[in-house]
Protein backbone atom coordinates (compact mmCIF):
# COMPACT_ATOMS: atom_id res chain seq x y z
CA UNK A 1 0.00 0.00 0.00
CA UNK A 2 2.81 2.38 0.88
CA UNK A 3 4.47 1.76 -2.51
CA UNK A 4 1.20 2.56 -4.24
CA UNK A 5 0.81 5.83 -2.35
CA UNK A 6 4.36 6.88 -3.19
CA UNK A 7 3.92 5.95 -6.85
CA UNK A 8 0.60 7.78 -7.00
CA UNK A 9 2.09 10.90 -5.42
CA UNK A 10 5.04 10.83 -7.83
CA UNK A 11 2.67 10.53 -10.78
CA UNK A 12 0.63 13.50 -9.55
CA UNK A 13 3.75 15.63 -9.15
CA UNK A 14 4.96 14.67 -12.64
CA UNK A 15 1.56 15.46 -14.17
CA UNK A 16 1.51 18.84 -12.46
CA UNK A 17 5.00 19.62 -13.73
CA UNK A 18 4.06 18.70 -17.29
CA UNK A 19 0.90 20.81 -17.13
CA UNK A 20 2.89 23.78 -15.86
CA UNK A 21 5.24 23.47 -18.84
CA UNK A 22 2.40 23.27 -21.36
CA UNK A 23 2.74 26.01 -23.94
CA UNK A 24 -0.14 28.41 -24.42
CA UNK A 25 -1.07 28.47 -28.09
CA UNK A 26 -2.32 31.74 -29.54
CA UNK A 27 -3.88 31.28 -32.94
CA UNK A 28 -3.91 34.02 -35.55
CA UNK A 29 -6.73 36.43 -34.78
CA UNK A 30 -9.13 36.38 -37.70
CA UNK A 31 -12.75 35.63 -38.44
CA UNK A 32 -13.56 32.11 -37.28
CA UNK A 33 -10.86 31.75 -34.61
CA UNK A 34 -13.59 31.59 -31.97
CA UNK A 35 -15.16 28.55 -33.66
CA UNK A 36 -11.76 26.84 -33.93
CA UNK A 37 -10.94 27.46 -30.28
CA UNK A 38 -14.38 26.39 -29.06
CA UNK A 39 -14.66 23.24 -31.16
CA UNK A 40 -11.13 21.94 -31.69
CA UNK A 41 -9.71 22.67 -28.24
CA UNK A 42 -12.50 20.65 -26.65
CA UNK A 43 -10.72 17.45 -27.71
CA UNK A 44 -7.06 18.28 -28.33
CA UNK A 45 -4.43 20.95 -28.04
CA UNK A 46 -4.46 23.79 -30.52
CA UNK A 47 -0.71 23.21 -30.98
CA UNK A 48 -1.58 20.73 -33.73
CA UNK A 49 -2.74 23.57 -35.98
CA UNK A 50 0.51 25.54 -36.39
CA UNK A 51 2.53 22.33 -36.08
CA UNK A 52 0.78 20.72 -39.07
CA UNK A 53 0.19 23.86 -41.13
CA UNK A 54 3.34 23.51 -43.29
CA UNK A 55 1.96 20.21 -44.58
CA UNK A 56 -1.72 21.05 -45.09
CA UNK A 57 -3.50 22.92 -47.88
CA UNK A 58 -7.22 23.66 -48.34
CA UNK A 59 -8.07 20.09 -49.36
CA UNK A 60 -6.07 18.68 -46.45
CA UNK A 61 -7.73 20.96 -43.88
CA UNK A 62 -11.11 20.01 -45.33
CA UNK A 63 -10.20 16.34 -44.94
CA UNK A 64 -8.94 16.88 -41.37
CA UNK A 65 -12.10 18.67 -40.23
CA UNK A 66 -14.27 16.06 -41.95
CA UNK A 67 -12.27 13.27 -40.27
CA UNK A 68 -12.72 14.87 -36.85
CA UNK A 69 -16.48 14.98 -37.39
CA UNK A 70 -17.11 11.68 -39.20
CA UNK A 71 -14.43 9.38 -37.77
CA UNK A 72 -13.72 10.92 -34.38
CA UNK A 73 -17.27 12.04 -33.58
CA UNK A 74 -16.62 15.74 -33.01
CA UNK A 75 -20.02 17.39 -32.46
CA UNK A 76 -19.53 20.19 -34.99
CA UNK A 77 -22.45 21.34 -37.12
CA UNK A 78 -22.09 22.01 -40.85
CA UNK A 79 -22.06 25.80 -40.49
CA UNK A 80 -19.28 25.76 -37.90
CA UNK A 81 -17.33 23.17 -39.91
CA UNK A 82 -17.31 25.51 -42.91
CA UNK A 83 -16.12 28.45 -40.78
CA UNK A 84 -13.38 26.27 -39.26
CA UNK A 85 -12.22 24.99 -42.66
CA UNK A 86 -12.16 28.52 -44.08
CA UNK A 87 -10.22 29.87 -41.10
CA UNK A 88 -7.64 27.06 -41.19
CA UNK A 89 -7.16 27.36 -44.95
CA UNK A 90 -6.77 31.14 -44.87
CA UNK A 91 -4.48 31.32 -41.84
CA UNK A 92 -2.65 27.97 -41.81
CA UNK A 93 -2.90 26.83 -45.44
CA UNK A 94 0.69 25.76 -45.70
Amino acid sequence: MRTFVIAFAAAQIAASAMAADEQVIKLKQDSGVDKVEANCQACHTLAYIPMNSPFLNAASWDAEVTKMIKAMGAPIDDADAKVIKDYLTKNYGG
